[in-house]
Order: structure tokens, then sequence, then C-alpha cells
């Protein structure tokens, strides 16, 4: 069956687009400017605000809120929107800000789950398979590569990169950017190791893993910078892909990382 189900205490737009077998719950609001694809669910009390662009698959739990104006005092009414991929579970009470003028977009990719009371600012934008554990906080322009697990209370400061593979504890503030697939801990944050369990569980190599902590060691633990620890990893002669990534990624690091 193709049929839109929309409980008869919601609010829909006639001018939003319903894919098939969509289904709205009761005392929702959906505006007008506003995309939902095929089987996502729209539990109750939801508010979908215009410029809202939601994929095939969706779960939305009750009370989440998604593309309302961003928190952002040089916000001025522009048109903007948030982009979310496929199969995202969204869960109670989340929030979601549409972005500013400066990238005119927030995006959430595929497959990520965003528990209670979570938090994503404007123009932030997630990849895949993310996990953000209940009440953490996305401040605006954050950028979240595929992968990333997120402990509960965990905030990110604006601007910031958190790195595929990598973990970041509960409660914990990042203020920095986060290299990828590390573990990352205690206050003030500081790389604790790699993230050798989900690494594993994700088919890297027990080779690969190892080739990645001798790489972190190098950077991190032997006294040199992040520049003369990587001139000397350098060194080596078949560096992986996973690790040139690294390296590209602390190269190109605005903020500087975590270490």
């Amino acid at each position: 069956m193709n049929e839109v189900i929309i409980h008869p205490t919601a609010i829909v737009s006639p001018k939003a687009e319903l894919g098939k077998s969509v289904k709205i719950g009761a005392f929702s609001i959906i505006e007008d400017d506003v995309i939902i694809g095929d089987n996502t669910e729209i539990r109750s009390s939801v508010v979908i605000a215009n410029g809202a662009r939601i994929g095939k698959d969706c779960k939305i739990y009750s009370n989440v809120i998604i593309s309302t104006e961003p928190q952002d005092l040089k916000f001025e009414g522009e048109e903007t929107y948030v982009f979310i991929g496929d199969r995202n579970v969204i869960r109670e009470f989340a929030t979601i800000n549409r972005a500013t003028k400066e990238t005119g977009k927030t995006v959430i990719g595929n497959d990520n789950l965003l528990m209670a009371y979570t938090h994503v600012a404007h123009d932030c934008v997630f990849g895949n398979n993310i996990i953000m554990s209940n009440v953490s906080q996305i401040a605006g322009h954050v950028h979240i590569e595929d992968w990333v697990i997120f402990g509960a209370y965990s905030k990110v400061h604006q601007f910031c990169t958190v790195g595929k593979h990598s973990m970041l504890a509960a409660g914990i503030k990042i203020v920095k950017d986060v290299p990828p697939f590390v573990l990352i801990g205690r206050e003030p944050a500081k790389i604790e190791g790699i993230n050798k369990i989900g690494l594993r569980r994700r088919g890297f190599s027990q080779e690969l893993i190892d080739e990645i902590e001798i790489f972190y060691n190098t950077i991190l633990n032997s006294g040199m910078n992040n520049k003369d620890g990587i001139a000397e990893y350098s060194k080596k002669e078949n560096i992986p892909d996973e690790i040139k990534n690294c390296i590209q990624f602390i190269e190109d690091s605005k903020r500087g990382i975590h270490r």
C-alpha cells in the first residue's frame, strides 16, 4: 500500500510534498516548503518547518523539531534548508536547525541515530552511520565524518571537525578538531588511544589497526609536534591510504587537533 496516513489532529500544509506510505502522527505540524520521502514515519507532536528535505525510511519520534530558524543573531530570514538523508532515526525532543546564508544548508547523511534531546545547529554537515547519544550538543558549522559515536552529554564547539570512526566519551567538550580513528575522553579532552573495537567491528584488519596505532604514537607520544611527527612517520614506505587520510586531516586542520 502506498497510502499516506495523516492523523486528523495533525496540521499538514497542502503544499508539502509527501512520498508514498508516509505517516504523520497526532498534533504534528508540517509547513509549506517541506519534502518527505517514501515510508518515513512522523510521530506525534513533531514540527517540521519550511526548508526541510527528509529522505526515505526515516523514523522521527515525538516532539522533534526540524528546520526552524538558526540560533544565530546574524540570521535575517533568508531562505535556507535542512537536508536529511535516508533511514535516519531521530528520537524524542531532538532539534535540527536550518542553515544561515553562509552555507545555505544543514546536512544529515544516511543511517544516523540521533538520540533524545540531541541538538544539531545551523550549517552543520553530518556523514553516515553516526550515533549521537542522549543530550549531545553540536554547535554551528561543525563537520562530523562517518561512523562517529558521541557519548551522552558530549558537546562540540563551532567550526570543529570530528574525524571518521572516532568515539567521544560522555560529557566531554570538544574545542579543536578530532582526528580519525581515535578514542577521546577526559576533561579537558584528550586522545586516549585509537578506537580498536569499533575498527574491528567495521572490518579493519589487525595489521591496519596496529599501523594506525603506530602512526598516532609517533604523532602524539614521541615528544614531537604534529609537523615533526608526520615527517618522521612519512619516512616509512607503503603508507596505507587510511593513514594518508589522517595526515591530510591533521595538515588541513584550521583549529588544530586534540592531542
